[in-house]
């Protein structure tokens, strides 16, 4: 396996240009209820409007040549068990000496795209403020990176690809940021290596509710602690993902090839599809038809096709002969060393009281905000980069954490 390092140019050949173009031609809408709304799914207006956006007025071309002012790069990793998978990254230094390395991770359905609101201002040189060295890759399986073949890649296969690429960039500690499967992914790195992940950030609530046993303070902050704004109106909004919200969940992790024939075979069932969350996730962020399409074509474009994005949910949990695999209660279990920030967003999927939260791990950092939602890098990147900075910075609780990076 080569252990070469290459500047990466995205280019779609025009015979896929004009498959998507001929595929929105001859698009197909079902009909709808009256006074249909948004409780049913994505109204036949937006699909519609999406639609002839992405057909007539978007251009590709043009979104290329913009995310290729990017630094982008690829190599091949291999994981233990699995062949070499060329991996797409974007990677900026900041041109501080001793800056600190950080690997931000995306989830489904976003992609790498998410880094590029918040990876100039956290490579950004100053006195005032910590700087970074950012790696923002395409999880296999998604964007411009390959995908397994091979049953069973699973977190710890992503987290171990993950943590190859940082030492391949000779970043032999760093940090991370995540949330959705960043979450679980980042949390996995932090599980397995612990003497070179040193710390991580989230912006997604996971946790349980403290246990008097296992945690007695937490216990009796979550017994005698008012709950905050954030944390009442939480009830409501986790109680509404998980009984209106997560059907995609329970098929995706169950029949992720059945849903990957209507995503790889049609563009308006993509749409629907990751419109919907891009749409409920958010906390009414202004969606344009040039983002939504540009994200859209990344899923359309991908290395791997869009089914592949689906895979990670059917092979979460699931041991077989491949191997044994962490339980999502195993993630969630207290693992000292790694230290963890939240920031919290009262959109979010899941939004649970910060004391949950705090069952993870040693919490050095917690914000919350008055807005936003799941995809936090895109909805609020000024929030998320503040949070970090802090986070890191000389009077946060990570600071010093990579030995001989204080990023100032």
């Amino acid at each position: 396996m080569s252990s070469t390092i290459e500047q990466y140019t995205i280019s779609v050949p025009e015979s896929q240009l004009r498959d998507l173009n001929n595929r929105l031609d001859l698009a197909r809408y079902p009909d709808e209820l009256d006074q249909a709304g948004w409780d049913l799914g994505v109204p036949l207006t937006d699909v519609q409007r999406l639609t002839s956006y992405w057909r007539h007025t978007f251009n590709w071309r043009k979104a290329e040549q913009n995310l290729n002012k990017l630094p982008h790069f690829i190599t091949s990793i291999k994981v233990d068990g699995y062949e070499s998978l060329r991996i797409h990254f974007l990677h900026k230094k900041s041109d501080r000496r001793g800056a600190v390395p950080l690997l931000f991770v995306h989830g489904w359905p976003g992609n790498f795209l998410e880094a590029t609101k918040i990876i100039d201002e956290l490579t950004s040189s100053s006195d005032e403020h910590v700087s970074f060295d950012v790696v923002a890759p395409s999880l296999p399986h998604y964007g411009f990176s390959e995908g397994s073949k091979k049953r069973g890649f699973s977190q710890e296969q992503y987290a171990e690809t993950m943590h190859k690429l940082m030492l391949r960039l000779g970043y032999n500690e760093y940090v991370t940021q995540g949330g959705d499967w960043g979450w679980y992914v980042t949390r996995t790195i932090s599980k397995l290596y612990p003497r070179h992940c040193k710390a991580t950030h989230f912006n997604m609530d996971v946790g349980a509710a403290p246990a008097l046993l296992k945690n007695p303070i937490l216990a009796a902050e979550a017994a005698l602690k008012p709950l905050s704004d954030r944390e009442k109106q939480g009830i409501s909004r986790t109680r509404w993902f998980d009984k209106e919200g997560f059907g995609y969940n329970l098929l995706q992790s169950t029949k992720p090839q059945t849903v990957g024939y209507a995503l790889t075979d049609s563009p308006v069932a993509l749409l629907a599809w990751i419109y919907e969350k891009l749409h409920d996730w958010t906390d009414d962020y202004p969606w344009t038809d040039e983002e939504v399409c540009t994200w859209l074509s990344i899923y359309w474009f991908s290395t791997a096709g869009p089914a592949a994005s689906c895979r990670i949910y059917y092979e979460m949990d699931r041991s077989g002969p491949w191997g044994k695999r962490f339980t999502r209660d195993q993630l969630r279990e207290w693992l000292p060393g790694v230290k963890i920030g939240y920031s919290h967003f009262p959109r979010d999927l899941h939004v649970l009281p910060s004391t949950w939260t705090r069952t993870l791990g040693t919490s050095v950092f917690e914000k919350e905000h008055a807005s936003g939602g799941h995809f936090a890098a895109w909805e609020r990147p000024a929030d998320i980069v503040a949070d970090v900075r802090e986070m890191f910075g000389k009077k946060g609780g990570a600071y010093g954490v990579v030995k001989g990076r204080d990023g100032y």
